[in-house]
């Protein structure tokens, strides 16, 4: 069995960008086809304004770690139980990587919930196969996002 935690690192405040760009990547690829919002994906959200929320000694850094085998190919964001981010490079989808990541969040971290936007049936079928079950509860973030909870069976 692979070591889950290879490669995986806290995150350095020199990976503020490179999280940065995998948030913007993956917001446009995998939330924007549902929402077609361009002010939002294509103005508001960009790597500039995104990376200053991950400089050195931000709460958004400490909670954060990467998946680095000589690059930053993805990361997860811990807040106490909750996995509030994880994602991955887009070419570097479907290589256990997103595995790797959320199973160091759950196991090494005890992070055992999260939220999915609705519509990511993707996403709900990657969290199912590594033990995460739609608990039923869902809300509307920003006042357009449908989101819906996932915890962990135990």
């Amino acid at each position: 069995m692979v070591n889950e935690m290879e490669n995986i690192r806290p995150a350095a405040a020199e990976d503020a960008s490179r999280i940065a760009e995998l948030v913007v990547f993956n917001y446009r690829v995998n939330f924007y086809p549902f929402f077609k919002n361009d002010e939002f994906y294509f103005k508001e959200l960009n790597v500039l304004e995104l990376a200053k929320e991950y400089a050195e000694g931000s709460e958004a850094l400490g909670c954060c770690y990467v998946y680095d085998d000589g690059a930053v190919k993805g990361f997860v964001r811990v807040k106490g139980q909750e996995i509030e981010k994880l994602f991955v490079e887009p070419q570097f989808q479907g290589m256990n990587i997103g595995g790797r990541l959320l199973e160091f969040a759950a196991g090494s971290l005890g992070a055992d919930w999260l939220w999915v936007l609705k519509y990511n049936r993707r996403g709900i079928s990657f969290y199912r196969r590594h033990g995460f079950e739609l608990t039923g509860e869902e809300i509307i973030e920003d006042e357009w996002v449908p989101l819906l909870k996932m915890r962990r069976a135990r």
